[in-house]
């Protein structure tokens, strides 16, 4: 990235431009859940000034990936699991409303063949065993149902999906064992949508996102048993 500032029209474009690059340094583990975000460093690396790159800082922290504490500088947020838990609690009726808008689309095997590539892509994940992989496209489906829900609204909370699912993957852990009983739940409820089946649609999204949350609450009270994840 050649330097640059924010000066003139191109500020903008350019703070948009220094975010998704670090959004996607986030979520794909490049940076890991705590990790400092030294700025001089930083601007250094991408060739821009600190003024666009403070600001692009600035729209992360709006969108809950990193924390910005004044004389301490900017770090990935960290996934403590009472934050985790409150990340899924969310995520329960973000997910349950968007199945059952998508469900009352009556989308059809058609409109829904994304979802079906999505769901052989976790299945191919187990085996070898490849959690990237498996993780990649657990938020590939979720998120398609975000967007074929057409809810404006429930698409701007992807951020939450990607943050519970890739920036806090260290603190739950996903293992084949439990990959596999989500593929379970991930086909229910694709098969739900295609049938235009809203009530269940809600009804499976909700528990597949509950289940995770008491498998949370439980290694939580139990620190000796290992955390899984959706």
């Amino acid at each position: 990235m050649a330097t640059r500032s924010a000066a003139g029209g191109a500020g903008a474009g350019l703070v948009d431009e220094l975010a998704a690059v670090l959004r996607e340094r986030i979520y794909s583990g490049r940076y890991a859940s705590g990790a400092r975000l030294p700025q001089e460093n930083l601007a250094a690396e991408l060739g821009v000034s600190r003024t666009p790159l403070r600001e692009a800082l600035r729209v992360l922290e709006q969108e809950g990936l990193v924390r910005v504490t004044p004389g301490q500088g900017a770090r990935v947020v960290t996934g403590d699991v009472e934050t985790l838990l409150a990340a899924y609690e969310l995520r329960a009726v973000v997910d349950g409303l968007a199945a059952r808008l998508t469900a009352r689309s009556r989308p059809g095997p058609t409109r829904c063949r994304d979802l079906r590539r999505t769901l052989a892509a976790q299945r191919a994940a187990l085996d070898p065993w490849s959690p990237r992989a498996y993780t990649g496209a657990n938020v590939d489906f979720h998120e398609q149902i975000l967007h074929l829900s057409g809810n404006e609204f429930l698409v701007a909370e992807a951020p939450v999906l990607r943050m519970t699912a890739q920036v806090f993957a260290p603190v739950a852990l996903v293992d084949p064992a439990r990959a596999r009983r989500a593929i379970a739940e991930h086909e229910a409820i694709a098969s739900a949508i295609e049938a235009g089946r809203e009530d269940d649609a809600e009804r499976l999204a909700r528990a597949h996102i509950r289940t995770t949350i008491d498998e949370l609450r439980a290694d939580h009270d139990h620190p000796g048993s290992r955390s899984t994840k959706e």
